[in-house]
């Protein structure tokens, strides 16, 4: 729920229990307030391990009846994955939990004693009095569905970060041994694999016949008919290469290795790819994000693994400012700063929407329109980047209000709704 600053403050009365938790790898560190931020129970330490989460539960128990509370809340700095077993400890046993920003407790850790001192105890009651003054947000923690999608989508996003650097492997293999193979297979589809699987070194091409060649390659899994012009250049190339001719015998156990793995993330992410598509086939959301062109499988997979559902956001705002791209301004007197995007939010999902945008404003007609008129209107035209950032947000409130409201998308209506739209038109 999106409440506001004062609706927060009024959470946290005299009934109630404030916790602070400093979030460690190996050991959490927890400090006890009430709502005027006095310290009620000095740091202590709390074990990653169910014995340690119990041993939290009950001490919160047991200071609640002492102290006469009857509400308690729960405050964490959130640091890497490490907050993630306590959260859901904590869910289950119906402690609600809320997250402070690191940077305000980094930056308010010298109210007390005028000392950039900073230690897990210390920590702990820093982030215990910010939750009592409302400066915190609500955690949505991740169960089904969604889970699965955010769990999937993350560990594609590794595969295909590491395909990538086996490429860049491979290529400075080339680059030492068979330099000229690039200008015969450009990308490393089938019939490039299997030269380099069957005869990865200028060597083992020198004075063969293209169709003995063919034949070797044959004998690979999956291709049945490689490419024969390819294979004849290839050979030709290799007749008067520069590659390096020593340490061959090490040279083909490391590219062999390196197509072998090469292979095995392709076949694992096709598989995980079509794993999540079929996953996100049964959402409700599904039928309706088709409807916008540019929004393939793979998008939407990625999409709703950042955001989860669109159901859980009561304005379109709030994804804005979750993508990071809400505008911030550093002005004071006379001096009127520039704006920028924050970039406070989820960096792999305003890294999608300039993917998904850049190609929109060349072929989806809508948003071509939009994006032209926003660089060439008389008053205050912007930039391209500028303009794209724009339509990212736009893209955001439209995709909301289709999800939400169960419609397809409709360029026409889009463009009636924009009364700029229906000027330039």
């Amino acid at each position: 729920m999106n409440f506001k600053q004062n609706q927060k403050i009024n959470q946290v009365t005299e009934n109630t229990l404030v916790v602070g938790i400093d979030i460690a790898k190996r050991t959490h560190y927890a400090s006890f307030v009430d709502d005027r931020g006095r310290l009620l129970q000095k740091a202590f330490s709390v074990q990653q391990s169910q014995e340690g989460f119990q041993y939290l539960y009950q001490r919160i128990l047991s200071s609640m009846n002492e102290l006469g509370k009857t509400e308690v809340i729960v405050g964490i700095e959130p640091t890497g994955h490490y907050w993630l077993n306590l959260a859901y400890f904590l869910d289950d046993v119906g402690i609600p939990l809320v997250m402070t920003n690191p940077m305000h407790v980094k930056r308010s850790k010298e109210l007390d004693d005028n000392l950039p001192t900073k230690n897990d105890r210390k920590d702990s009651v820093v982030i215990a009095r910010l939750v009592k003054d409302g400066r915190f947000s609500y955690p949505r923690l991740l169960k089904g569905t969604e889970a699965e999608l955010r769990a999937g989508a993350t560990f594609r996003a590794n595969l295909t970060e590491e395909l990538g650097a086996i490429k860049n492997k491979m290529i400075r293999w080339l680059d030492r041994y068979f330099p000229e193979y690039p200008k015969v297979f450009p990308s490393f589809g089938k019939t490039a694999l299997a030269a380099l699987e069957c005869t990865p070194l200028p060597c083992d091409l020198i004075e063969k016949q293209p169709e003995e060649v063919l034949d070797l390659y044959r004998k690979i899994e999956g291709l049945k008919s490689p490419q024969r012009p390819k294979v004849v250049q290839l050979i030709e190339e290799a007749s008067q290469s520069i590659g390096i001719t020593e340490g061959h015998q090490m040279a083909r156990l490391e590219i062999a290795a390196y197509v072998q793995r090469f292979r095995e993330l392709e076949t694992d992410i096709e598989d995980l790819s079509r794993q999540l598509t079929e996953r996100i086939q049964t959402s409700v959301e599904y039928e309706v994000l088709t409807s916008v062109p540019g929004l393939g499988d793979a998008t939407i997979v990625d999409l709703l693994s950042e955001i989860g559902s669109f159901s859980h956001y009561q304005h379109p705002r709030q994804l804005i400012k979750l993508a990071g791209l809400t505008l911030r301004e550093n002005s004071s007197g006379q001096h009127k700063g520039q704006k920028r995007i924050s970039k406070r939010g989820r960096r792999r999902l305003r890294a999608l929407l300039f993917r998904v945008m850049m190609p929109m404003v060349r072929h989806n007609p809508a948003f071509k329109l939009l994006h032209e008129y926003y660089t060439t209107r008389a008053q205050n035209p912007l930039r391209k980047k500028q303009s794209i950032v724009v339509l990212c947000g736009k893209l955001l409130k439209i995709l909301h209000t289709i999800s939400t409201k169960h419609v397809v998308f409709d360029a026409e209506r889009m463009m009636k709704d924009i009364p700029c739209l229906e000027e330039a038109r």
